[in-house]
């Protein structure tokens, strides 16, 4: 999908009454969400902290014009060239397993598939399966059971076959 269309089919939904649309396909996933308040910029709340990896760098978040926050954010750690970060598509809560009181989706050391869940992102009280996108090893887990996480942080890395 180019640009172009990508423009026409938001503004074929922005004239809908269509509240959510996800669309798939072998090279990416689209999902359209309207109608959603967002909170006041006084009422926004920070991100829990990340635990860092490496050195933490400041970052300058600007909140509104009158006011600015630094945040410290971890700084990308060397990774071997063939491992795949998995990202997250949202913003969430993550969760390793189905429920408490059953095993990891993928923890360290787990072999997974293409296709298989390895965790999942909960938003808006739905809670999404996060698959991997190839078959291999999971290395690291970055993100603890139960923790916030924002779209596009790196939940865990997989060595790829």
């Amino acid at each position: 999908m180019d640009f172009n269309q990508l423009q026409e089919l938001l503004a074929a939904i922005a004239a809908t009454d269509i509240a959510e649309l996800t669309l798939k396909s072998a090279n990416f996933e689209l999902t359209v969400r309207k109608g959603i308040p967002l909170a006041p910029i006084g009422e926004l709340v920070a991100p829990a902290p990340v635990t860092p990896i490496g050195s933490a760098a400041p970052t300058t978040v600007t909140v509104s014009e009158s006011t600015t926050t630094t945040v410290t954010t971890p700084a990308a750690t060397p990774v071997e060239k063939n491992w795949v970060d998995v990202k997250s598509p949202m913003v969430g809560t993550f969760y390793h397993a189905p429920a408490p009181d059953e095993p990891p989706f993928a923890q360290v050391g787990d072999r997974v598939r293409l296709g298989q869940t390895v965790c999942i992102i909960e938003a808006m009280k739905l809670m999404n399966e996060i698959e991997a996108e190839l078959s291999g090893e999971v290395m690291e887990v970055l993100v603890e059971n139960g923790q916030p996480v924002e779209y596009g942080q790196t939940l865990m890395r997989i060595k790829r076959d």
